[in-house]
C-alpha cells in the first residue's frame, strides 16, 4: 500500500497535475482510484470547421460555450449568409434580435427564412432588407405580424434596380388576393431567367410540404409558394395527390386544391374521403392504410400522426403508448370524473 502511494506521489510530481481520489462502489468490492484533473483548454479545431453547417439554434448555442467560439461565430461571415429561423427560436425572435443576427452577414445575406416568426413586423423586416439588397430568397410563412402592404414594399425594394430576389414564400400571411399575387409575380419575374420562367413546375405533396416546406418549395421550381385554388378561388397553398388513380385527373383539377377544400392524409398526402377518415389523438387526418400502420394508445386505441408522435408518454409495450389525453384522464387524475359526477 505504501509503495502504491509513493508511486502516485512520484507521478504527481512528474506530471505536475492535480490528483483526485475517487472511490468506486460495486456489489462485490470497494476500490480507490486516482483521476488526473484536466486543465481547461481551447476547443478542438474541428469545432470551428462545422460552424458554417450548423442550424441557427445550434449556432447561437455554440457561441455561448466559450469566448473563443463566440469570437469565431461573430467574426465568420459564412454561417450567417443563409439564416433559417424556425422552432424553437421563432417565438423568441424580435425585430432587434433579427437585425443583430443579419448584421453579421455584412450586407451579403442571401437567404432569409422566417417560419412562424410572429414577432417580426414590417418595420423590422424593412430595416434588415435595407442592409441586405443581395437577397435571393425571402420566406416568411406564418409571420402573421407582417401585412401584405409591408411584404409588397419589401419585395419591390429587392426586385427593382437590378437586385436579386427570385423566390418568395407567403403561406399564412392573411388576406392575399389574386391582385396581390399578380403584383408579387410581376416583381419576381424581373430577376428570373427565361430558363427559370419556363421550367416545369413540380407537384407539391401535402405530407412532404408540411415536414420540409422550404426544401420542397425550392424543389418545385416555383417563384411563389401560394396560388389560386381551383376549387374555392382563394389564394392558398395548393397540393397535388400522390394516389395513382388521382394522378390522371390533375389536368381536370378534380383532385387538386387547398387543404380546406380537399382533406389529405397527414402521413402519405393522398386525398381522403369521409368514408376512410380515421381518428387520431392529435385530430389530424389519416387514411385507413396509414392508420393501421401507426402505433396506438393502449387506452383509447388512437394513434398520433408522425408529426405529433413526440407528445405521447412512454410505455413498457413495444407496440403501444399512452396518449396525453388518457394519461391525464386515467393515470394522473383518475378520480376527477367521479368527483364531478358527485357534485
Amino acid at each position: 500500500m505504501d509503495n502504491s502511494h509513493s508511486a502516485e506521489e512520484i507521478e504527481h510530481e512528474a506530471t505536475n497535475k492535480p490528483l483526485m481520489s475517487v472511490t468506486t462502489f460495486d456489489s462485490h468490492k470497494i476500490t480507490n482510484s486516482t483521476v488526473h484533473q484536466v486543465e481547461p483548454g481551447p476547443p478542438h479545431e474541428a469545432l470551428f470547421l462545422v460552424l458554417a453547417y450548423l442550424p441557427l439554434f445550434e449556432l447561437v448555442a455554440m457561441s455561448e460555450v466559450c469566448k473563443s467560439l463566440k469570437d469565431e461565430v461573430d467574426k465568420d461571415v459564412l454561417p450567417w449568409l443563409n439564416i433559417i429561423a424556425q422552432r424553437p427560436l421563432n417565438l423568441r425572435l424580435s425585430d432587434d434580435i433579427l437585425m443583430k443576427m443579419t448584421s453579421k452577414a455584412n450586407g451579403r445575406l442571401r437567404s432569409l427564412v422566417l417560419i412562424d416568426c410572429t414577432r417580426i413586423t414590417n418595420a423590422g423586416l424593412h430595416r434588415v432588407l435595407q442592409k441586405n439588397l443581395l437577397l435571393t430568397k425571402l420566406y416568411v410563412p406564418g409571420c402573421t405580424s407582417l401585412t401584405l402592404d409591408g411584404v409588397i414594399e419589401a419585395v419591390k425594394s429587392l426586385c427593382q434596380n437590378h437586385h436579386s430576389l427570385k423566390s418568395l414564400m407567403l403561406d399564412g400571411i392573411y388576406n392575399i388576393t389574386e391582385e396581390h399575387l399578380s403584383t408579387f409575380s410581376s416583381y419576381l419575374q424581373m430577376n428570373r431567367t427565361q430558363q427559370e420562367q419556363h421550367q416545369q413546375q413540380q407537384p407539391i405533396l401535402y405530407h412532404n410540404y408540411t415536414n420540409l416546406p422550404t426544401h420542397y418549395h425550392e424543389e418545385s421550381n416555383r417563384a411563389i409558394d401560394v396560388e389560386v385554388c381551383p376549387k374555392c378561388s382563394q389564394v392558398r397553398m395548393v397540393f397535388d395527390c400522390p394516389r395513382e388513380t388521382c394522378k390522371g385527373k390533375r389536368s381536370q383539377a378534380d383532385c387538386r386544391g387547398c387543404s380546406f377544400c380537399i382533406p389529405r392524409c397527414e402521413e402519405c398526402g393522398v386525398c381522403v374521403g369521409s368514408e376512410e377518415m380515421e381518428e387520431t389523438v392529435c385530430k389530424d387526418i389519416v387514411c385507413s392504410c396509414c392508420w393501421l400502420q401507426l402505433r396506438k394508445c393502449e387506452f383509447c386505441n388512437k394513434p398520433y400522426c408522425r408529426r405529433h408522435a413526440h407528445q405521447h408518454s412512454s410505455s413498457s409495450s413495444s407496440t403501444g403508448f399512452v396518449c396525453d389525453v388518457c394519461l391525464s384522464k386515467f393515470i394522473i387524475n383518475p378520480y376527477d370524473d367521479d368527483d364531478d359526477e358527485e357534485e
